[in-house]
């Protein structure tokens, strides 16, 4: 299909790829009707399905619905056959900007220009309740006329996504470009951990490399947990004052986008008649039925949408890397009590694990409840600070292979840790393989 052009949908004409990645493939295609170019991204329906990603292609569409700027990529329609699902997208004739910073640093009025254009769309997208957080150079395409536009909100998230804490909590995006509250994985505000990637995103537009790097990956994140980088001499005062700002560790005092905006650094030569575009989108997108969609015409998707509300969360490298015994990331950023969580790894399937922690809850009289992920078990007898309740959530490292967190999220610490030495704990061996910490655990996926 590579080399040989075919019609799609009797409707646009598909030519060269552009790029592809391990579920799509995008290519250059053309509107018949209209003689518009576009960008197709072509998804392969079961790859997706196969590793649980469905419900991430549907929060994607359902964002790009919301985003129209015009500084943010846009999408015009989406489509499905059995097989595939399509994205038809602008198509950017200037390519990725990290293209252009691979040849070296920008000359400062063109690195403002794009990070004024950034700080404009991520403005944008936190005004509509839309978090990126996997902002990074490739991420960042241009127009024919050089113009900077954000891409890819395939790890974005609405505002009603919070957990009741008003905390994000999914680890997500690209090492050199995550916050530090994002790596320790104890919640984090999505508009701080954005604001931390667009000071990352400037510094590599002025610098020509990247403020946090090291060969080795735990020393690059010690590094960004305490916001350790050097600005090379050429840096303006007022960037080095601003980067200092931007990337503050503690995103509690972490600059806001709109003060960034009246930085006055950013002001220069700053259009401030810049309008966003917010003008209805096309009624095939904005009122798209994305669940018919999706699913048209196929029965094994359809049987994963009626399946159990309890959803097994795929793993990525931060989330390996962060709970494997001697990885764990959580003490460079706050104290963390072990005492009230527990881990292990299994091979039996989430069902099965799933089965036994309901088990275990109704022998001992608690209270079970499963939403968004997590297994919360509660007791039924109020101890000395509330019911003792405990949540529990499944990680899929393979289809086969398993990782359970376990804490404690009420209740005396001391009525939990009897609890769990002599009846949770010796009542889940049968589908325990190893206790994260004791010989067997994660370190043994390494060989």
């Amino acid at each position: 299909m590579e080399n040989k052009e075919f019609v799609l949908m009797k409707k646009y004409e598909i030519g060269r790829m552009l790029g592809k990645g391990t579920f799509a493939k995008v290519y250059y295609a053309r509107n018949i009707n209209t003689a518009q170019t576009v960008a197709i991204k072509m998804i392969d329906k079961e790859k997706v399905l196969k590793i649980g990603l469905m419900d991430q292609i549907k929060r994607e569409i359902s964002v790009m619905r919301l985003m129209n700027h015009p500084n943010i990529v846009d999408l015009y329609e989406v489509m499905a056959t059995k097989n595939k699902i399509y994205f038809v997208m602008e198509c950017m004739k200037g390519g990725e900007l990290f293209n252009k910073v691979a040849k070296g640093k920008l000359k400062e009025d063109v690195a403002r220009k794009f990070f004024q254009q950034l700080i404009t769309a991520v403005e944008f997208c936190h005004s509509r309740g839309v978090y990126h957080r996997d902002l990074k150079l490739e991420n960042l395409l241009l127009d024919e006329n050089g113009n900077l536009k954000v891409s890819d909100f395939g790890f974005s998230t609405l505002i009603d996504s919070k957990r009741q804490d008003l905390l994000l909590h999914t680890t997500c995006g690209t090492p050199a470009y995550v916050a530090p509250e994002v790596i320790s994985r104890k919640g984090y505000d999505g508009a701080k951990a954005d604001i931390w990637s667009c000071g990352v995103i400037l510094y590599v537009l002025l610098a020509g490399y990247l403020p946090f790097r090291d060969a080795n990956l735990m020393v690059m994140y010690r590094k960004i947990g305490k916001a350790e980088f050097k600005c090379p001499h050429w840096f303006p005062p007022e960037v080095r004052r601003l980067l200092s700002k931007i990337l503050d560790p503690n995103p509690t005092r972490r600059i806001s986008i709109e003060k960034i905006m009246d930085h006055p650094w950013f002001q220069k030569a700053f259009d401030g008649k810049q309008k966003e575009i917010v003008t209805e989108k096309e009624e095939d997108i904005t009122h798209i039925d994305v669940n018919n969609s999706l699913i048209a015409n196929n029965n094994n998707v359809q049987e994963e949408e009626k399946k159990d509300e309890m959803k097994i969360r795929n793993m990525n490298a931060f989330d390996i890397i962060s709970l494997s015994n001697g990885f764990d990331l959580s003490g460079l950023f706050v104290d963390a009590d072990h005492r009230n969580q527990a881990r292990f790894t299994s091979w039996h399937p989430a069902t099965a694990i799933i089965s036994k922690l309901e088990e275990v809850a109704n022998f001992l009289g608690f209270k079970v409840q499963k939403k968004n992920g997590i297994v919360k078990v509660e007791g039924s007898k109020e101890g000395r600070k509330g019911f003792v309740s405990i949540d529990t959530e499944i990680f899929e490292l393979t289809p086969s292979f398993h990782l359970v967190e376990m804490k404690k999220t009420n209740g005396d610490a001391l009525e939990y840790q009897k609890l769990w030495k002599e009846n949770i704990r010796p009542a889940l061996k049968d589908i325990v393989w190893a206790w994260q910490g004791e010989e067997g655990d994660l370190q043994q996926l390494k060989s």
